[in-house]
């Protein structure tokens, strides 16, 4: 099946498999972490039920969401070793200590308190409970922190010489970390699982209220997915221009394939919105563009000049198919995010946010957008480094261990086989939760009503496996 296929294509296909995969799952951890601390912080500022109830509801699928990312993060480490040994060798230096900061500021801090979080309302306090919360929100963007510092640092590499081996040494740990790309990066990837999150509470929310209007988990969570969505589509979009400034600086053979311009515009080149890029003939083939726009958002002057690929030497050219139609993906479904938090502002302005049918289509349709979003962001920025690992100094050629391709062609067709088997049972797991009513009934307790606020707990006679998280909502 695949024969055909070097050891060095096979790895990069083993890799780019199992990293998408494991995307997935931060892209959602890191903004549902976020979304239960404020759930909790707002059930404990103003007592209401029903943030404990959405409380409750998203932490389970926050659990398993967990889980999943990090057996899925797991095979990675040993693939930088099994497939990308030479690379993991001059590498090692600089990207293995802030792969192991991530592990010991970052995952230990999210693993330690995760416990507390899941099973420790109703024994350490309310209190305590929301600092293993907040402890666990931060532990994710902490974990996020560093892995894109080393991203960053494989994509504009500063601070380090090289030794006698050829090994990269770190010289300045300063400048590794906070590398040119490293803000924007960081931002933009942040923003990107905040708006994945909003985007599945606000499917789900939506979901319920076609089916039940009155509803009050579904109404809050849907409100509060909406509100985020307007906020942050937008300023994703004002991030993204000055993520794309700063790869045009550091990075211009990426951006001249994200663009389409395998010849030069000397007199300003236009935005392509469409075409067919034809890299072996270095053509782009039936172009839709609108002149001098190209010039001006990346240059901010109509007729500023852009050098188009022919000026670079073949060998440094990324696949710009893969990455021209990525980056239109990215870009689009960021268009219907803003268009989407439109419509929802619009209805809320209205009074329909809870009743406005199309709305709610609209925002089921969406609900999986973020996840494809962030992939194909991830693809516009690591096969837009191509052929490099470490840009401008390490070839991806040069990075690959002395594999024959029948040994990595074998782990890759059992990677998957077990990725599908196993994710889709979990993923399918999650989807039953999700379907579930985000409401729970209580004795003498409805939704929306305060809970008695009081230290002491007394735990229920008999306890719904449902309602095992945190029981104490009742007081005493």
């Amino acid at each position: 099946m695949l024969d055909g296929f070097d050891a060095l294509l096979l790895a990069r296909i083993q890799f780019a498999f199992t990293v998408s995969f494991h995307f997935i799952f931060p892209a959602l951890t890191i903004g549902l972490a976020s979304y239960l601390a404020v759930l909790e912080g707002l059930w404990l500022w103003t007592g209401r039920s029903v943030y404990l109830d959405l409380f409750r509801y998203w932490i389970k699928i926050f659990a398993l969401t967990f889980a999943m990312g990090v057996v899925s993060g797991i095979v990675l480490s040993y693939q930088f070793g099994t497939n990308w040994a030479v690379f993991s060798d001059r590498a090692g230096p600089i990207v293995g200590p802030l792969m192991a900061y991530e592990v010991l500021t970052a995952f230990f801090l999210e693993a330690g308190f995760l416990g507390i979080m899941l099973f420790g309302m109703s024994r350490v306090g309310k209190g305590l409970h929301f600092f293993a919360t907040l402890a666990v929100a931060f532990g994710t963007l902490l974990s996020s922190f560093w892995i894109i510092a080393a991203n960053s640092w494989m994509q504009t590499p500063v601070g380090y010489s090289v030794n006698e081996v050829g090994q990269f040494i770190p010289e300045d740990w300063w400048q590794i970390i906070f590398s040119p790309s490293f803000p924007y990066r960081l931002v933009h990837t942040v923003l990107g699982a905040y708006l994945t999150t909003s985007l599945v509470v606000g499917a789900v929310g939506a979901w319920h209220l076609l089916r039940d209007r009155s509803t009050q988990g579904a109404r809050v969570m849907f409100s509060m997915a909406m509100g985020m969505l307007v906020i942050a589509a937008p300023i994703q979009a004002v991030v993204g221009d000055f993520h794309g400034l700063n790869t045009q600086e550091h990075q211009p053979v990426k951006i001249l394939a994200i663009e389409g311009h395998f010849e030069s515009h000397p007199e300003g080149a236009p935005l392509y919105l469409f075409g067919i890029p034809d890299q072996e003939a270095g053509k782009l083939r039936y172009p839709v563009g609108i002149p001098k726009l190209g010039s001006l958002i990346l240059h901010h002057s109509l007729d500023a000049p852009v050098e188009g690929l022919e000026t670079v030497p073949r060998e440094e050219w990324p696949p710009v198919p893969i990455i021209f139609w990525s980056f239109r993906i990215m870009v689009g479904l960021g268009f219907l995010m803003i268009g989407l938090g439109a419509f929802a502002l619009l209805a809320r302005m209205r009074g329909r946010l809870y009743d406005w049918s199309a709305l709610h289509r609209a925002a089921v349709v969406m609900g999986p957008a973020g996840f494809v979003a962030v992939l194909a962001g991830w693809v516009t920025t690591e096969v837009g480094r191509q052929p490099y690992t470490v840009y401008g100094l390490m070839r991806t050629d040069d990075s690959v261990s002395p594999l024959d391709a029948p040994a990595v062609a074998s782990s890759l067709i059992a990677f998957v086989i077990v990725y599908f088997a196993v994710f889709s049972v979990g993923t399918w797991y999650i989807l039953r939760l999700m379907k579930s009513p985000p409401h729970f009934k209580e004795p003498g307790l409805e939704a929306g009503s305060a809970p008695i606020r009081t230290a002491g707990i007394t735990p229920a006679p008999a306890v719904d496996p449902d309602r095992a998280l945190g029981n104490d909502a009742k007081g005493d």
